[in-house]
């Protein structure tokens, strides 16, 4: 184990399953004041939600992913006048607040002044640093959620740290089952891949960075604010969630750009698949090549993939555009060497 990480805890809760309701987002809001973790479905993936104005919670939430504890968290919020109260946000981001606000945008700006009043966000949640990272979800059950709650929410996947990120909440208690008390339970979530995250915490002037490919493509953002850096990250020091080099990993090795498969292998596919041999078994994200679809899927595929009668998993080569520029991120860290 990473010498930075949180020890494995012992399992110490009867974790319910409930789904979502009035008086389940109710009772979850009033476990997240009470300084406990709730799982809920955003657009993207299910999060694990904790205060992140309190240093105990957000510790938590490090203590049940085993995540290491230099790996920032993103806050979850309402709607941009909540989210105005805790980063400062310049012409660039609040055009970009705007145009995709709520959905699978995460902004890294900077922190207001300690004078500027209000709730404190806990340094645990930005891992020191003097930006905040900042997300409003569309998805109604969490802007329910946020509202009842009334504070910001620290909340990354609900999942242990690395592995590959629940897009149901069956995933989410198969991997945390035990280290948490309640997971809000809404089905599938419609994106299926982890916010796009955008820096916008320079200088007027400095060009936008693309700190992690997401559910809003590439292309989209450029067409609002002009191109975006994409700078050469430390995964030693993110300076963002999902830049570690191994992440979204499953137990089986990944063996990308696959043109055939062995009988021990599963196949990952995309699009027209019927030229590929082999294969003990196939999935494919889209018959029809389309993004959206593939992306809703990767997850939960490679999931159904992961058995141990496989030596691996091959993926089929997708396109580097639109969201396939997410599912490659997702894929080559799922492929990369193992901590």
């Amino acid at each position: 184990m990473n010498a930075l990480s949180t020890p494995d805890p012992t399992p110490r809760f009867v974790t319910e399953l409930l789904p979502a309701s009035a008086a389940t987002i109710a009772r979850a809001a009033a476990a997240l004041c009470a300084g406990h973790l709730v799982a809920f479905p955003t657009e993207t993936v299910y999060g694990l939600g904790g205060d992140a104005t309190s240093d105990s919670a957000v510790a938590a939430i490090f203590a049940a992913k085993q995540r290491p504890r230099f790996n920032p968290l993103i806050l979850h919020l309402p709607d941009l006048e909540h989210a105005e109260k805790f980063g400062v946000f310049d012409e660039r981001a609040l055009r970009l607040a705007e145009t995709f606000w709520p959905g699978p945008l995460t902004l890294v700006v900077r922190r207001p002044p300690a004078t500027a009043g209000g709730a404190v966000v806990s340094l645990l949640a930005s891992a020191g640093l003097d930006t905040v990272a900042i997300r409003v979800p569309s998805h109604p059950v969490a802007r329910a959620l946020l509202k009842a709650a009334g504070r910001p929410i620290a909340a990354p996947s609900a999942n242990r740290s690395g592995t590959i990120s629940p897009t149901t909440p069956l995933h989410v208690r198969d991997s945390l089952g035990g280290r948490i008390p309640l997971i809000l339970a809404a089905g599938k979530c419609p994106v299926g891949l982890e916010s796009t995250i955008i820096d916008v915490s320079g200088e007027p002037g400095t060009p936008p960075r693309l700190l992690r490919p997401g559910g809003i493509a590439r292309e989209q953002i450029e067409a609002l604010i002009g191109p975006l850096l994409l700078p050469d990250l430390d995964p030693d020091r993110p300076t963002a969630p999902g830049q570690l080099s191994s992440h979204y990993a499953p137990t089986l090795p990944v063996r990308l750009d696959a043109l055939n498969a062995a009988a021990d292998e599963a196949l990952l596919a995309f699009g027209p698949d019927m030229f590929v041999r082999g294969g003990g078994e196939r999935l494919n994200l889209s018959a029809g090549g389309d993004l959206e679809e593939a992306a809703a899927n990767l997850f939960a595929m490679l999931r159904l993939l992961d058995q141990p009668h496989f030596r691996a998993i091959a993926v089929m080569p997708i396109p580097e555009q639109g969201l396939g520029l997410a599912i490659n991120d997702r894929l080559r860290r799922a492929a990369a060497p193992r901590l």
